[in-house]
């Protein structure tokens, strides 16, 4: 295997209705304005959405990712509108496993955007992106047992559960919670 930092890892990627690509300096504020439309609906389902940021702390967080993105160790995207001026959610490629080439997606989808089919697309293209250009082997979401969109996206996108773990989180309100894990693999 080679190292990491030597791939070479093509963007954007481009699909019938999303433009994905890695996160920029200067997208706080279309980060934060994403996030705050959508807070209820993260905050009962990402354990990073315990507080609304505020946009520096997203510009932050946005620099740390690009910087993430050009080091390897981690691989957020953001998901726009076709044109690139809307951004309507967020999907990351993170490596759990390099010598196995075993890696997670996660997402969100903006509130306006969300039963459009979109995160979907976006989940079948990471999927087929992480096979080609990471020689991915297996890929993994993982989302509350009650999150019965985002294991729909999962389901839709020809990942197959493989088990629940019990009790194994504590969600943002303090309560133990169940994590489906979904899986697909090369073969």
């Amino acid at each position: 295997m080679s190292l990491p930092i030597l791939l070479d890892i093509p963007m954007p990627i481009v699909t019938d209705h999303l433009l994905i690509r890695e996160s920029r300096a200067g997208e706080g504020r279309a980060i934060n304005e994403a996030v705050a439309e959508s807070f209820t609906e993260l905050h009962r389902w990402m354990p990073w959405a315990k507080s609304m940021p505020s946009v520096e702390e997203s510009e932050s967080f946005s620099r740390e990712t690009a910087a993430k993105f050009l080091t390897r160790k981690d691989f957020g995207l953001r998901v726009w509108s076709p044109d690139g001026q809307r951004l309507w959610g967020a999907a990351g490629l993170h490596p759990q496993n390099w010598d196995a080439r075993s890696f997670e997606i996660g997402y969100w989808i903006r509130t306006s955007e969300a039963g459009k089919g979109l995160m979907t697309e976006a989940v079948v293209a990471l999927t087929a992106y992480a096979f080609k250009h990471l020689d991915a082997g297996r890929i993994q979401i993982r989302c509350d047992s009650g999150n019965t969109a985002s294991r729909r996206v999962a389901e839709k996108s020809g990942y197959v559960l493989e088990g629940t773990h019990r009790r194994d989180c504590v969600n943002n309100e303090g309560t133990l919670r169940d994590t489906c894990v979904y899986a697909r693999l090369r073969d």
